[in-house]
């Protein structure tokens, strides 16, 4: 009986459908484990990028030399590296055409880098909602084939004069091997959506928190355009809390 009901016997046995249930919530499972370590490697690494720009910006460097490091690639590839450069990039541009105001100077490298910050963000929130998705749907689906593989079940033993719990539990434990591998699909992918999102929201605000103090760096550097074949003296200036 212990080997009749294995695991093993019990998927090989079971109806067509269930078995198609099966392969689903399998091939979601390794999917979402793979999605996983991706996740954790990936995050890890998005951090200790941030965590070296940081020590670099705030390390008393100017911001030309900053900008020309990250433009080049020789200074720490990391999202924040690359919303400084994109409103660096930005400001300096308003500076070459001479705009004055330095509200305008401003608002330009903020858009600049909001939308730098958006693509970073959609990256870094890449295939977290396939996680969302096979949490919140695999019970339903191995439910499904539980369901499916009950009738299946029931639908044999009305041909038998005499039903004893031998003879229903089999089929009964083949549909119930669906919502456990659904289970087995689901938990794992809620637990990691949960993590992840804290971490993402985490390094959101980090990079927001850098947003608002470049910012205000630059406000502070927004004087009036430099008349031309004149050195840039505001992106010289060194860096200062």
């Amino acid at each position: 009986m212990n080997q009749d009901l294995s695991i093993l016997h019990l998927v090989l046995h079971a109806s067509v459908v269930v078995q198609i249930v099966m392969a689903i919530l399998l091939l979601v499972s390794l999917t979402s484990w793979s999605i996983i370590f991706g996740k954790v490697l990936g995050l890890k690494r998005v951090r200790q990028d941030n965590d070296a720009f940081d020590r670099e910006f705030w390390a008393g460097r100017t911001l030309q030399e900053l900008f020309q490091d990250a433009s080049s690639g020789s200074g720490p590839a990391s999202p924040q590296g690359r919303i400084f450069a994109a409103g660096m990039r930005e400001f300096m541009k308003q500076r070459e055409r001479r705009v004055a105001d330095p509200n305008a100077l401003l608002d330009g490298a903020r858009r600049a880098m909001r939308a730098s910050y958006q693509r970073e963000m959609d990256a870094v929130e890449a295939r977290l909602d396939f996680l969302g998705s096979v949490g919140s749907v695999s019970p339903y689906i191995g439910l499904f084939g539980t369901v499916w593989g009950i009738m299946h079940a029931f639908t044999g033993l009305s041909n038998m004069q005499q039903v004893t719990l031998a003879t229903v539990a089999p089929g009964i434990a083949e549909a119930l091997v669906a919502t456990a591998i659904g289970l087995f699909a689901a938990i794992p992918a809620v637990l990691a959506y949960n993590r992840f999102a804290r971490d993402i929201d985490r390094i959101a605000i980090q990079m927001e928190s850098f947003i608002e103090e470049f910012s205000n760096i630059l406000a502070r550097n927004a004087a009036p355009a430099i008349p031309a074949g004149q050195p840039d003296a505001a992106a010289r200036q060194p860096l200062g809390r």
